[in-house]
């Protein structure tokens, strides 16, 4: 449950910052663009049978690349508060996140052991 609210608080911040940061159609498109991709990225590039998961990996990865790709989204989710200026929400985020990979780390350590 805490890793489903994290994942729409990422999202969420990238959109207020697309949002916040740009105008116009640029405003529309990163805003709404970047979370999209986002998702995108997050729901099909998986670890086959991650227990985590539904299982399923329309474009299985390693565990090691699925690691990095859930570190740059919460780190760009952590940025884009701390860039809209709103530095102790960032701190509380990453922090929570960092939180978070700690308590799940039998999940870290599956992740890791799977080769693709």
């Amino acid at each position: 449950m805490i890793r489903f609210l994290l994942e729409l608080a990422a999202l969420g911040s990238v959109g207020l910052w697309g949002w916040k940061s740009f105008d116009g159609t640029l405003q529309y498109a990163v805003g709404l663009g970047l979370p999209i991709l986002m998702t995108f990225v997050w729901g099909t590039f998986a670890v086959p049978d991650d227990p985590s998961r539904s299982g399923k990996a329309p474009i299985p990865v390693s565990g090691m690349i699925r690691l990095m790709i859930e570190f740059i989204f919460f780190a760009l989710a952590v940025w884009a508060v701390f860039n809209l200026e709103y530095t102790g929400l960032s701190y509380a985020l990453g922090g929570i996140v960092i939180i978070h990979y700690l308590v799940s780390y039998d999940r870290v350590k599956w992740l890791l052991t799977q080769r693709n």
